[in-house]
C-alpha cells in the first residue's frame, strides 16, 4: 500500500493519466477484464456535483476527467481507477456520473430517453440495458433518480432533468397500485405511488 500522501501509481497523477492512457489507446478499456492487484488508496474524489479532485484540487481539464472516467470500476461499493496492471481505490460521495443532457425520440413510435453524462460525448439510451431508478431522499423527502451507464456505474439525473422527466411521466396501473413513472424503450420505470408523488417531489 502507497505511504500517505503518496501516489500508489508509479509517477503520482503523471504516472496514472500515462497508464490510463495507454489502456485506452485502441478503444474504450475492458475494465471490466482487468483484475489487477490492489495498491492502495489515492487521493482522488468524485463530489456529488460531479467535480473530480486530486489531492483536494479540482481536475480542470475535461479531456483528463473523461481519460480517468473510462478506467473507472466498482466492486460493490467501492470505486477504483484501473489499469491492466494496477488498481487504486477513490472516493465517490454519490454517483461517479451526472446525467447532464437529454433528448427524446419519438420517430420510431416508442418513446427512447437518451442521455449524456457529464463525462462522454456518447449517449445513453434508456431502456431494459440502461433503466432509471428513483430512491428517496431523505433531507428532501423528494426523490433522487439515477440512470444507469455502464458495468454498475451510475449517473444522477441533474434536478433539471428530473423535472422533465415528471413532465413525460404518466399513471399505469402495476400489480393493483396506481403507479407513476416514466416510459422509455419499451419499459416503465417507477417513481413513486401516483397518490404519494406530489409530496415527495
Amino acid at each position: 500500500m502507497a505511504n500517505e500522501g503518496q501516489s500508489p501509481f508509479q509517477g503520482g497523477l503523471d504516472g496514472l493519466t500515462g497508464a490510463a492512457r495507454r489502456a485506452a489507446v485502441k478503444g474504450p478499456p475492458p475494465v471490466h477484464l482487468w483484475n489487477p492487484p490492489y495498491c492502495g488508496d489515492i487521493d482522488m474524489r468524485i463530489a456529488a456535483d460531479g467535480k473530480w479532485y486530486y489531492m483536494k484540487t479540482p481536475i480542470g481539464r475535461a479531456p483528463l476527467v473523461k481519460l480517468f472516467a473510462s478506467v473507472l470500476k466498482r466492486e460493490g461499493d467501492k470505486y477504483f481507477l484501473v489499469t491492466p496492471v494496477e488498481k487504486c481505490g477513490i472516493a465517490v460521495d454519490d454517483a461517479p456520473f451526472l446525467a447532464v443532457e437529454m433528448k427524446v425520440d419519438d420517430g420510431s413510435g416508442d418513446r427512447v430517453l437518451n442521455f449524456r453524462t457529464n463525462v462522454d460525448d456518447d449517449w445513453v439510451a434508456c431502456g431494459p440495458r440502461h433503466q432509471l431508478r428513483f430512491e428517496p431522499e431523505a433531507e428532501t423527502g423528494g426523490l433522487k433518480p439515477y440512470l444507469h451507464v455502464r458495468r454498475d456505474l451510475w449517473a444522477k439525473v441533474t434536478r433539471a432533468l428530473f423535472y422533465d422527466l415528471v413532465e413525460l411521466g404518466e399513471e399505469r396501473q402495476i400489480d393493483g397500485i396506481r403507479q407513476f413513472g416514466v416510459a422509455s424503450g419499451r419499459e416503465f420505470f417507477v417513481m413513486a405511488p401516483a397518490e404519494s408523488l406530489r409530496e415527495r417531489i
